[in-house]
């Protein structure tokens, strides 16, 4: 299966985010090194292969090592003159040439220790991480629990290692001396304690190869072993350090997995009918799988679980499509199976595998391809946007917010085989959708009225107050008040007294 994928992979021209909707294709070229070396790449070598980017790494850091050491010396040179000269200004010749050439070495090995502190961690650091790991301890439980599982697996190996005679017993003795040397490490920053594992890994190999005339299947049971043994020992030490931030970026993952927990199956095109039951309980494998990857400690048994998770997902969708599944439909299912599991703990787990995971299983077999194309679904998730899911950035921004949810899935769409509680189920929640839409526009347009409703009482407010300060009001005073007619005029006698009825003959 996996090397009809790697060949249906192979046609493909390049990374592409779209299809008939929006799917997810990643090219085969894609995962691999971009070195041209035909290893698989990883992020978190900047797109190289293990070997690769260790090349690439030593480069990089020989060119550093280099500038500094010539810019402490010429510094020193530099402080070395301007001391000569004013030693020499201020008239102190009565300073001997041995005191001088004390002074001298003085000046140096401080420099010389000023370089090597600039290249390691400082005690001061170490002291730090060590009572952050004191306030940290684990119960005592886990702690006899680890004492436990430690001495169960030194045992195997112990076991493993007797079938190997000669060779077995100097594999051990180099794995003891990798533990000592790695306890007086701890200071090392976690990129350097990698780097050591890494030369460990490979200078074990080349000696199980060359000096011992191992056989080749033989080579890579004896590396799984060690490393078994080694990482078993060094877990509590090397995962998720206080000195990294590991952490942080599991916190930002889960938050953002679980801000995106609205994605459905058909926004990422995945090809699962999860109606199916045994597609259902393949689904449920494959979460419980990516999982259970933290509960491992050796970084081979987490790629195990990562490479049974991608093997469910590929008979999930071939039982699904009844056929083949090929690369471009596992993508976007396993991005589908990371949002809706949401691991814990996602990041540390990759960078643990990066870090301390024997690199040939990274750069070839199944267990590379599935943990590069784990660390690309996790790429994408932190990427993921509107244009991705084929949504407008309203909708998607909505979504995001948690404002509404997107519409369910039409009755019509069900398979006849659905039970009718279920249709009904999702009809009344897609009538409580747009129950919920129109809810938000009745809410909307009342706000719009009172906002104008109250621009116009100010609007209104503002003219009258406008033509009151234009046109004031003057109220003159109260004139004397008039007589009515009808009423008794005592006080003037001059009116005439009121007409009389007269009668007329005629």
């Amino acid at each position: 299966l996996f090397l009809s994928l790697t060949l249906f992979s192979l046609h493909r021209k390049k990374m592409s985010l779209k299809s008939e909707r929006r799917g997810i294709h990643v090219d085969q070229s894609e995962l691999l090194c971009k070195k041209g070396c035909g290893y698989y790449g990883n992020p978190a070598w900047q797109g190289f292969c293990s070997k690769c980017w260790r090349e690439e790494y030593h480069k990089a850091r020989q060119k550093q090592i280099q500038e500094d050491w010539e810019l402490a010396e010429r510094l020193q040179r530099e402080e070395e003159e301007a001391y000569a000269s004013s030693q020499s200004t201020q008239g102190a010749q009565s300073l001997t040439f041995s005191k001088f050439e004390e002074k001298k070495t003085n000046e140096k090995t401080r420099k010389v220790t000023t370089v090597k502190k600039f290249f390691t961690a400082s005690s001061r650091t170490g002291a730090k991480k060590a009572e952050i790991q004191e306030a940290k301890a684990p119960s005592p439980s886990i702690n006899r629990q680890a004492s436990i599982e430690t001495d169960r697996v030194s045992k195997e190996f112990i076991e493993f290692l007797k079938t190997y005679h000669k060779p077995g017993q100097d594999i051990y003795k180099q794995c003891k001396l990798f533990l000592d040397t790695m306890n007086h490490k701890r200071d090392l920053s976690i990129e350097e304690q990698s780097e050591c594992a890494q030369d460990f890994y490979q200078n074990v190999a080349e000696k199980l190869q060359t000096r011992w005339k191992v056989p080749p299947e033989k080579v890579e049971k004896a590396m799984d072993q060690i490393e078994k043994y080694i990482m078993t020992r060094q877990y509590k030490y090397v995962f998720c350090p206080e000195t990294t931030d590991d952490e942080k970026k599991d916190l930002a993952v889960q938050k953002r997995i679980r801000a995106l927990h609205w994605v459905t199956p058909q926004m990422l095109c995945v090809p699962v009918n999860e109606e199916i039951p045994e597609v259902s309980d393949l689904v449920v494998k494959a979460i419980t799988d990516i999982i259970e990857m933290d509960s491992k400690r050796v970084p081979r048994d987490k790629l195990a679980c990562i490479t049974k998770c991608s093997k469910h997902i590929f008979n999930a969708i071939k039982i699904t499509k009844n056929e083949p599944a090929s690369a471009d439909d596992f993508l976007p299912t396993l991005i589908y199976i990371v949002l809706k599991g949401n691991p814990p703990r996602l990041q540390s787990n990759i960078q643990y595998i990066t870090r301390f995971c024997n690199p040939s299983r990274l750069m070839t077999g199944e267990d590379g391809y599935y943990f590069t194309n784990l660390c690309c679904a996790v790429a994408f998730i932190e990427k993921l946007d509107a244009q991705s899911l084929n949504l407008s950035q309203e909708d998607f921004d909505r979504f995001m917010t948690g404002q509404t949810s997107p519409k369910k899935q039409e009755s019509d769409s069900f398979s006849p085989d659905v039970c009718l509680g279920v249709k009904q189920m999702y009809k009344n929640l897609d009538l409580l959708s747009q129950l919920n839409e129109r809810q938000e526009r009745i809410v909307n347009e009342a706000k719009k009225l009172e906002k104008d409703l109250i621009d116009w009482t100010d609007g209104i407010t503002k003219e009258v107050q406008d033509i009151v300060e234009k046109y004031p009001l003057e109220i003159k005073p109260k004139g004397q008040a008039l007589a009515a007619i009808d009423s008794e005029n005592v006080e003037n006698d001059k009116l005439p007294p009121p007409l009389q009825p007269q009668v007329y003959a005629g």
